[in-house]
């Protein structure tokens, strides 16, 4: 797990080392092992390491190897890679190290752009010819791992936060319209290939883009599962599907405890991640590590969820870690989460997760966490009611009960510069909901929040807020052949028991019925949801600073009114209005964008 970074030219000109070490300084916090750079003429690569398969020296990166012509640089882990490199030396390929990458390198080598096919991990990987000049990025099929490009016509500069590539130098900081607008209504999704600023964009999941010397480029999507009933399991009953997500679930668990290092678990006490430990203690894994959060309460609310990690903790015997923080700690940490954020997130356990983060990586590097299963098996509250009308009216019930402000209220917000005559969120939404290879309108909803939703939120979230303190955070119900499978599987069986039925089938089986049949909770972090004390005081002070005023993005007058009554104002799910606003100005801020 690391930072990558790097820039291509396309006009004779050799590439900008310094521009690179710039990037790779940016990513220092990614990987705190090592650092390399490598350029050659056109072409020069920059790598933090984090020291994860391979501790020694043979994992070095960028990684060269003269005899294929090959340099590469990658971010992730490749869960299969030992196997891979049974089949590969099989084929008479040669190792110098024991590292996943260079088992991607060999794998390009023998399978060229085909390769990301045979991987089984979260992965951004760049890769150079140097005979032919081509080069090569590809990014893992549900987008865990993060790869930002900024390109003109006569270069290419990549790295894995859009910050990163900022400090380069010589990009358009202009905030991109629509981005904004699908941030502060879609709850701060921003789909790939779009990013909050104009001179830069994301590499969307699952593709593999190659670049030829000459700057022509074109993407290949190598990988999206269908949500529709396959004839070969038409015969399968509820118990069959529980059987077979709860053994697919198990090898997602038992592929992500590879490792050269220690690996733990983050423990909400939630169904998901209580899952994990269960799973993991099935498979006999002793001496496991959980770590969870808690606030202090604030304005009447609770802060912690410690009464069902506890019990997690005792059933199955792991080292607890419990970890309180108070609503001063969210301030005196907030800069450091702000400037952590690729881009700018809103929800408000972003703080909470950076927090743990901190903690958690002065135990161990590696953790395995319950993010996706909200998504894939339908956990969350709108899906249900949306599931349930025709399709052509979803994108209307969908932004509804999830967008935290509508069209008329995107108005009332920003100021005249920054509107725009028509909905791009509400579009985006129904055209992916209309997509072919969704069978039912359920079907398409766990589509939408599977492969777009939870890649630019939660996922997002959690690689940037583990990554900035050197922790490597891996989701086992991102598994993709879990992801497959439960695309394949009857949505009524996922919305089942009000959300994620197939999954507490399977709870049943290993947990305390307490944990299974709990109210749905979500990280509570009382002094952002409900403004309280000096967080309400940080965001009326950003929010009021002469920078954000000179900035004119949002009416003053709006801004006044919800500054007025802090507490009342509250999105669909439970975000308050303000926050999105005052982290965006924020994180421009931090960043230097005026």
């Amino acid at each position: 797990m690391c930072g990558i970074c790097g820039e291509i030219t396309f006009d004779g000109s050799p590439a900008d080392a310094q521009a690179v070490e710039r990037m790779s300084k940016a990513l220092a916090g990614r990987g705190p092992d090592g650092d390399g750079l490598w350029h050659d003429g056109r072409v020069a690569f920059g790598h933090r390491r984090l020291a994860i398969i391979d501790l020694s020296d043979a994992g070095h990166q960028p990684m060269v190897d003269d005899d294929l012509g090959l340099v590469c640089v990658f971010n992730g882990i490749i869960y299969n890679y030992r196997e891979l490199r049974t089949q590969l030396r099989g084929e008479g390929y040669r190792f110098a190290s024991g590292s996943d990458t260079e088992v991607v390198v060999k794998a390009y080598h023998r399978w060229g752009p085909s390769f990301v096919e045979h991987l089984v991990g979260m992965f951004a990987v760049v890769l150079l010819e140097r005979a032919s000049g081509r080069v090569v990025l590809a990014r893992d099929r549900l987008g865990i791992k993060p790869l930002y490009v900024s390109r003109t016509a006569d270069r290419l500069r990549f790295a894995s936060t859009l910050p990163a590539v900022l400090e380069a130098g010589d990009v358009d900081t202009t905030l991109d319209p629509v981005a904004l607008h699908h941030y502060l209504s879609w709850r701060a999704v921003g789909p790939a290939p779009r990013a909050i600023v104009q001179g830069v964009r994301k590499a969307p999941p699952a593709t593999v883009r190659v670049v030829e010397a000459d700057g022509s480029e074109h993407d290949h999507t190598y990988w999206a599962p269908d949500h529709v009933r396959r004839p070969e399991r038409s015969s399968w009953d509820e118990h069959d599907w529980v059987d077979a997500v709860h053994e697919a679930l198990r090898t997602a668990v038992r592929r992500r405890m590879v490792a050269d290092v220690p690996v733990g678990v983050l423990l909400s006490g939630g169904l998901d991640s209580s899952l994990i430990v269960a799973l993991l203690a099935e498979a006999g894994q002793a001496d496991l590590a959980s770590f969870s959060l808690g606030f202090r309460s604030a304005a009447g609310a609770a802060g912690d969820e410690f009464r069902y990690s506890d019990v997690v903790a005792k059933t199955f015997g792991t080292d607890h870690h419990r970890v309180t923080a108070a609503a001063d700690d969210v301030v005196a940490t907030f800069p450091h989460t702000v400037a952590a954020m690729s881009e700018p997130m809103v929800s408000h356990d972003t703080v909470a997760f950076d927090l743990l983060a901190q903690e958690v990586s002065r135990h161990l590097r590696v953790v395995l966490c319950g993010q996706g299963a909200d998504e894939v098996f339908g956990g969350y509250h709108w899906q249900a009611p949306v599931a349930g009308v025709p399709l052509e009216e979803a994108a209307e019930a969908y932004a509804s009960r999830y967008f935290e402000r509508d069209h008329a209220d995107m108005a009332r917000l920003l100021a005249p510069d920054w509107q725009l005559p028509q909905d791009p969120s509400r579009a985006l939404v129904a055209e992916h909901l209309a997509r072919p290879g969704a069978q039912t309108t359920a079907d398409a909803v766990l589509r939408v929040d599977t492969e777009v939703m939870m890649v630019d939120d939660p996922v997002m979230r959690l690689d940037s807020m583990a990554m900035a303190s050197a922790l490597e955070a891996r989701v086992p119900f991102l598994d993709h052949e879990l992801v497959e499978l439960a695309a394949a599987c009857p949505p009524e069986l996922h919305l089942a028991e009000g959300s994620k039925g197939v999954l507490k089938s399977i709870a049943r089986r290993l947990l305390p019925p307490e944990l299974v049949d709990r109210p749905k909770g979500y990280f509570p972090v009382p002094a952002v949801t409900h403004l309280d004390g000096p967080v309400l005081e940080l965001v009326r002070d950003v929010l009021t600073s002469p920078t954000a005023r000179e900035r004119g993005l949002y009416r003053s007058a709006y801004v006044d009114d919800l500054l007025a009554q802090p507490r009342e104002i509250t999105g669909p799910t439970g975000v308050n209005r303000l926050w999105p606003l005052a982290v965006l100005e924020l994180w421009l801020q931090t960043h230097g964008i005026r």
